[in-house]
């Protein structure tokens, strides 16, 4: 799972947590689908914030960003990576807050010292894909985005990686091809839709 939090004179108000379905077995493993709101159950969803604030205190963090990512097993919830930043490419674009805030309107606020406002999360389902690189060579053509965008609930998707581009798999590699976003009440359904999206996409590498 990932966490989106940002702390206030020392505590973390968590944003989000995210589910990550895939596997992601190591040694390395690219990021693939994130869908909040978490589908954990509530004792395992407890675990996971707990485990965060005592990680964030064991850093000394006290105010701005904080993401974190933990694996959780049989034994508990184990941070494998704890980060003073938001979330990165353009995966912020699934949170809304209060009124319709993002992410990064919430960091200013508090970096301004202003009243980040109401740091309430948006009714409803959101998820991003993170479309992983399929082979090392250079990036000719892409097909398929109209009929990826036309996938019910999905919002958009946007490719970053311009034709031309050199593409490099990991783990030397650290780009997306770009990002698949999707919407709905069920975090189920916007899983579901971004991989039906993900497989209307095709690319043509040499």
């Amino acid at each position: 799972v990932a966490v989106e939090g940002l702390l206030l004179g020392g505590k973390l108000n968590v944003l989000a947590v995210f589910d990550k379905p895939d596997p992601l077995e190591g040694p390395f493993f690219e990021e693939t689908i994130y869908i909040t709101p978490s589908r954990l159950p509530a004792e395992d969803l407890e675990l996971v914030i707990k485990t965060s604030e005592r990680a964030c205190a064991a850093l000394g963090l006290t105010d701005g960003p904080t993401h974190l990512e933990l694996r959780l097993n049989e034994d508990g919830a184990f941070p494998i990576d704890i980060a003073a930043r938001s979330v990165g490419g353009l995966c912020s674009r699934t949170l809304t807050f209060g009124t319709g805030l993002s992410l990064e309107e919430l960091i200013l606020r508090q970096a301004l010292g202003e009243e980040p406002g109401d740091l309430s999360r948006s009714a409803g389902a959101a998820g991003v894909m993170m479309i992983p690189i399929p082979g090392r060579g250079r990036l000719t053509s892409v097909s398929g985005v109209d009929k990826a965008e036309a996938v019910p609930f999905v919002d958009s998707v946007s490719i970053t990686m311009p034709p031309g581009s050199s593409l490099t798999p990991l783990p030397e590699g650290s780009e997306y091809l770009g990002f698949i976003f999707a919407r709905d009440q069920d975090p189920d359904v916007v899983e579901q839709a971004l991989r039906l999206a993900h497989g209307e996409l095709s690319f043509d590498i040499d």
